[in-house]
């Protein structure tokens, strides 16, 4: 079997760019000074002008545009014990254990940045992951995206592209937002994990199986 686990409110139990992002201006305030640059990003959002990825790259650009790839590397290497050993969902966990006891294979698939998610698949032990990709301009990040972000509809053309590569495999996902469902009703068996209400209701249209985790 192919499993494919969602990131941020699946086995998480909340936003990890956030999280991220705020930690690193916690440690760096100086770089609030550079958040003005995010409100005509934000406001073109708000009139439907710009979209998720538009606007996610406006922040991570905004906080951590201009850094090193070593800088980052290190700060990395320090977030993500911490949001592994703080804010994963005891549910998640135990069903990703279900699976690799079982011999499944495993795939992180994430709308959120390769700045940290591969760190987090490799340290839960994840056979792959698939994430948004940051650009960078030589050894400094931009903080423009690279790829498509993986949401939506690119979030299911990626499990296409994952069925392609696993040909043989059955695919169980997990995921938790309305914006998951186009995926999710792709794989041989789905799990919505903690929808808001409308999800569930969408859900249950389409026999998609609705759990709550801690």
């Amino acid at each position: 079997m192919l499993a494919v686990f969602d990131l941020d409110g699946t086995l998480t139990r909340g936003d990890t760019l956030s999280r991220y992002l705020g930690a690193y201006l916690t440690r760096h305030p100086a770089r609030l000074l550079q958040l003005v640059r995010v409100l005509p990003v934000l406001a073109h959002f708000a009139a439907g002008r710009a979209d998720r990825g538009a606007l996610k790259a406006a922040w991570i650009a905004a906080v951590l545009g201009g850094r090193s790839r070593a800088e980052l590397e290190a700060w990395t290497a320090q977030c993500v014990p911490h949001l592994i050993a703080q804010g994963l969902r005891h549910d998640a966990l135990a069903a990703l254990e279900g699976h690799r006891r079982a011999g499944d294979a495993l795939v992180l698939l994430s709308a959120s940045p390769d700045l940290y998610v591969p760190a987090i698949g490799r340290a839960l032990g994840f056979n792959e992951t698939v994430c948004s990709g940051l650009e960078w301009d030589r050894d400094r990040l931009t903080g423009r995206l690279a790829t498509p972000n993986r949401r939506g509809a690119e979030k299911a053309r990626c499990l296409e592209a994952l069925r392609l590569r696993y040909p043989h495999l059955p695919v169980t996902a997990y995921a938790n937002a309305a914006s998951d469902l186009e995926h999710l009703r792709l794989a041989d068996r789905a799990v919505l994990v903690n929808g808001r209400w409308c999800a569930r209701r969408q859900a249950a249209r389409s026999n998609i199986a609705r759990v709550r985790w801690r």
